[in-house]
């Protein structure tokens, strides 16, 4: 698979999944020059989840990327973003760049196209959907939900559930659809279980 150069924004705990939509709100100096240099080029943005605090942080080896799908220019230069998942990526390495942020040579995850959940998979998906959100106390238009196709439902939960942002990236890692939502259910589990005790929901 051919490499691509990629503008990354290391941001903790906002997490994009292919298909879904990421509001960000870009007033960092750096960030505003990545977006003014994205759309004139692209108007691509790499998310990625950064390991640790400071200026220059590791970086997770896989992330999203987003297209600008909708901007609004402010007049002090800060920028309201949405971005659109396009396709998860791997970083093969970090590019030695003289721009205010940083850029990667990174190889596109090609996901299978239509990927769909078994009847029982897709089941047991809104079951357990259906307790944490009672658990949780969440309205959800359960109607809305079971119009949705399988790729959209798996990564809508994965993006906006209240998950920390390791098991966020756990997500994000999991290559397979059903994969991917039996780890929500795992999850869903573990937190239910464990909510209100200290570091679980963020």
């Amino acid at each position: 698979m051919s490499a691509t150069r990629l503008s990354i924004f290391p941001l903790p705990g906002a997490l994009l999944f292919p298909g879904m939509h990421l509001p960000l709100h870009i007033f960092e100096p750096r960030y505003r020059a990545m977006m003014t240099d994205s759309l004139a080029r692209d108007r691509r943005i790499a998310m990625i989840q950064p390991k640790a605090g400071g200026e220059k942080p590791p970086l997770f080896e896989i992330g999203c990327v987003g297209r600008i799908a909708d901007v609004e220019a402010l007049e002090d230069g800060r920028f309201n973003v949405v971005l659109e998942g396009l396709s998860r990526f791997r970083i093969l390495r970090e590019l030695e760049v003289t721009t205010l942020f940083r850029q990667v040579e990174a190889e596109l995850i090609a996901d299978p196209e239509h990927e769909t959940l078994s009847m029982g998979e897709r089941a047991a998906l809104e079951l357990e959907s259906r307790r944490f959100a009672e658990l949780q106390g969440y309205a959800v238009d359960w109607n809305a939900v079971t119009r949705l196709d399988d790729t959209s439902l798996v990564n809508g939960i994965a993006q906006i559930a209240p998950f920390d942002p390791a098991a966020k990236q756990a997500l994000l890692e999991t290559d397979r659809l059903g994969d991917r939502a039996e780890l929500i259910i795992q999850l869903m589990q573990f937190f239910g279980r464990h909510e209100g005790e200290e570091g679980t929901l963020q």
